[in-house]
């Protein structure tokens, strides 16, 4: 799927809301918020976000200019962290792997990192794809599913 990247505006929120509360997204993405359906906890995460100089995010447009998601990145210099959400009717369609390709493009910095649940293998070949490794694995607390969960740690290398 072709997709471009431009910079979230306050229209965007309410359809990046209701993808962050379709339920196999969340249950897949496990690392949510405690609770998804606050938004009011929603409109305050990405008012942090969007005016924190440090985080880059972007909205993710489809070839019809419909909102199919947001990529961004977050973290301090050689820690900093690759993050994506693609609303579920455009999953299997290559939205993710090319919006993080267009991200990778734009923003040089490298090391990168992200994690994954490690059951999300559709979030783990995205990552793979563009060309992050597999350097190791945690146990955290998934609010998605209320238990703790094993993680996938990758990188991006310089």
């Amino acid at each position: 799927m072709d997709v471009t990247l431009r910079a979230v505006s306050d229209a965007d929120l309410a359809v990046l809301y209701a993808q962050t509360n379709e339920p196999e997204a969340v249950r897949m993405a496990a690392f949510t918020a405690e609770d998804p359906s606050d938004r009011a906890r929603f409109d305050a995460h990405w008012g942090r976000i969007r005016s924190d100089p440090a985080v880059v995010t972007r909205t993710v447009v489809g070839p019809d200019g419909e909102v199919v998601g947001s990529v961004g990145l977050f973290g301090p210099p050689r820690e900093r962290e690759v993050t994506y959400w693609i609303g579920r009717a455009y999953w299997g369609r290559g939205a993710a792997t090319a919006a993080l390709r267009a991200l990778l493009a734009a923003v040089p910095d490298r090391p990168l990192h992200a994690r994954t649940a490690a059951d999300n293998a559709g979030s783990l070949r995205v990552l793979e794809k563009c060309g992050f490794v597999v350097t190791g694995h945690e146990r955290g607390f998934a609010h998605a599913r209320g238990e703790e969960i094993d993680e996938l740690l990758l990188t991006l290398a310089d």
